[in-house]
């Protein structure tokens, strides 16, 4: 039988580097305690899970502005979470939503919704809550909640693209965002980029650039055979390299000492750290390259995406 639900996925995102760190027994128990909490405060909002996935949680609710008010508190206690903790023991979270008829089969959940949160879970940056046009939509009389138009995102197994906007949950948040009230129109946020693509400037140090997706991929490194150049021993020959997939820029580390990446907005805690791996850019942020943005002088490039 089918049901209109919301589905929740959650991520811990660097799990494996702190399983390697750690070892598997602290590893396990850091992470079984992150998912005792999230399922704890998922029932707390009416809520349901369905089942743990190793470094996750499956979740489902009847009411979409449930699930969104549980992803921005689960966001929020996890942030002062990992406050508490080590750098090597934390793991920021993912949050991806979906709104959308489900199928029951023996205490299982199947059907689009799933799938397109557990994509929006893949693709969202680390400390970020991810959802579709339908949530936004149903969830709009929860006054207070802000929501940022990313625009379309193709889904694996869908023709269609699917509309995403990022569920801004810091309290005092500065971003460019819009809040949602009770009038809300997912119409009158969509523009010209959602059918041209988009476009990515990159700054550092008196450099500034600007690639529209039809000129991706491009490449960041210490050579002057890249795209984008920074001058520094740090930075890899290659170092990075962006990327269109999916109606998203897509950055993909392939450096020896990793990128860090910070989007505006964000505390320094959610910081994520790439090595060998891909995060989908959007809005404000910036790249320390080869050294964290704890070091004074690391190599920063600024990046915008409109």
């Amino acid at each position: 039988m089918s049901e209109k639900q919301t589905v929740v996925f959650t991520d811990l995102h660097g799990s494996t580097a702190v399983f390697e760190s750690l070892g598997n027994a602290r590893a396990t128990e850091i992470v079984t305690g992150f998912n005792r909490a999230i399922s704890s405060w998922v029932e707390k909002h009416q809520g349901k899970v369905i089942k743990t996935l190793g470094d996750g949680v499956l979740a489902i609710f009847a009411m979409p502005q449930d699930a969104v008010d549980a992803s921005v508190h689960i966001q929020r206690q996890h942030h002062l979470a990992l406050a508490e903790l080590p750098v090597a023991q934390r793991m920021a979270l993912r949050i991806g939503l979906s709104t959308g008829d489900v199928e029951w089969v023996q205490g299982d959940c199947y059907g689009d919704a799933v799938n397109v949160a557990s994509r929006l879970c893949d693709l969202c940056g680390p400390g970020q809550v991810w959802t579709n046009e339908t949530t936004v939509s149903l969830a709009s009389e929860r006054t207070g909640v802000s929501f940022r138009a990313l625009g379309p995102i193709a889904v694996r197994g869908r023709l269609e693209p699917c509309s995403v906007y990022q569920i801004d949950w810091q309290q005092e948040s500065v971003t460019d965002v819009m809040t949602v009230l009770g009038n809300f129109d997912p119409e009158h946020w969509k523009s010209s980029s959602d059918v041209l693509g988009k476009e990515v400037t990159l700054e550092c140090l008196g450099q500034t650039a600007t690639f529209h997706s039809f000129d991706l991929p491009v490449s960041i490194g210490r050579v002057r055979s890249n795209n984008f150049i920074v001058a520094d021993p740090r930075v890899s020959r290659i170092h990075a390299q962006l990327s269109w997939k999916n109606g998203a820029i897509v950055l993909d580390d392939v450096s020896s000492y990793g990128t860090w990446i910070r989007f505006d907005g964000a505390s320094s805690v959610t910081d994520s750290l790439l090595r060998r791996g891909s995060s989908v850019l959007h809005g404000r942020g910036s790249l320390a390259l080869g050294a964290s943005f704890s070091d004074a002088d690391a190599p920063i490039v600024k990046f915008l995406v409109t």
